[in-house]
Order: structure tokens, then C-alpha cells, then sequence
């Protein structure tokens, strides 16, 4: 149980600094997303099952607290995670450089994923302007992010798979 409360306990810091302070950054709205760096770094370091209910576990805090269609981040970060989590056997856990270009890929999948979704419901989606003023932003933040976002997660596994040996 001392294992979930610090696991969850780091989920709400990210999200808090997440939701308060990067918005202060913001360009034109936009600002890093570290519950998908958090969802890629996990699902690397524990795999797929793990991955994915860490995808489910934010994506649904943030639909719960954006107040948009209820599931829709839970679902794609979920199938995010789980598909991330598919390679925890087959990387390094020390190495960073995979888990930071993933992240590059976990954020256009995520992109395009929730804009399949948005279309499908009905929604009017101009994907070349979108690209350009949201999708290019979103990368340049998360590359600058992933690495810290890494870093932490790594050493809090690093930590809690420690106490689950002893």
C-alpha cells in the first residue's frame, strides 16, 4: 500500500504542476502534456498491463477534471500505454534516449488518435492548420519535459522495485 500512495502521490504532483504551473508557459494554449511522458516513461519501465492502467489512471483524471467527453483521454492513453508497454522487455531500464524519442511518437499517435475520435463524433477538424499551430508547440514542449519526467519515474521504479525485493 506504501508502494500505490507514493506511485499516486508523484501522479498528483505531475498533474498539479501540470494543471498550475506550465500554463504559465503556455504558448497560445498549449502546454506540455507530462501525463502522456508519464504513461510512456511507466509502461517502458513496467510493461504492458502496468502501462496501460498508468494510461487509463491519468487519462481519466484529466477527463475528469477538463470536463470534456468522459473516457476519450482515458481510452487513447490507455492504448498508449499498453503499446509502449509491449518494449519494457525489450529496452534498457538505465537508457533514456528510447523513452524520450518515444515520447515524440506517444504525442502524434495521441494527436492523430484524438482527432480520429473528434471527427468521428461529428466534429469539424482542419488537420494542416491544426498541425501547424498545435501539433509542432506540443513537440517542442515534450521533448524538453521527457527527459526530466524520465528521470524521476525511472528512479521512483527504481525505488519501489527495491522494496518489492526485500
Amino acid at each position: 500500500m506504501k508502494k500505490f500512495g507514493r506511485l499516486a502521490l508523484f501522479v498528483i504532483a505531475l498533474y498539479v504542476l501540470q494543471t498550475s504551473l506550465l500554463p504559465m508557459i503556455a504558448y497560445r494554449g498549449i502546454s506540455p502534456d507530462l501525463m502522456l511522458l508519464l504513461t510512456v516513461s511507466f509502461a517502458f519501465l513496467r510493461g504492458v498491463r502496468q502501462g496501460g492502467l498508468m494510461g487509463f489512471a491519468t487519462g481519466l483524471l484529466q477527463d475528469l477534471a477538463s470536463g470534456t467527453f468522459l473516457g476519450i483521454n482515458a481510452f487513447t492513453r490507455m492504448l498508449l500505454g499498453m503499446f509502449f508497454g509491449r518494449f519494457s522487455d525489450r529496452v534498457f531500464k538505465e537508457q533514456f534516449f528510447l523513452p524520450v524519442t518515444a515520447s515524440i511518437t506517444a504525442i502524434i499517435a495521441n494527436y492523430f488518435i484524438l482527432a480520429l475520435l473528434m471527427v468521428l463524433l461529428g466534429y469539424r477538424f482542419n488537420l494542416v492548420s491544426s498541425l501547424q499551430t498545435m501539433l509542432i508547440p506540443m513537440l517542442i514542449y515534450q521533448l524538453a519535459f521527457a527527459y526530466p519526467v524520465h528521470r524521476f519515474t525511472y528512479e521512483l521504479d527504481k525505488k519501489l522495485s527495491e522494496k518489492e525485493k526485500h
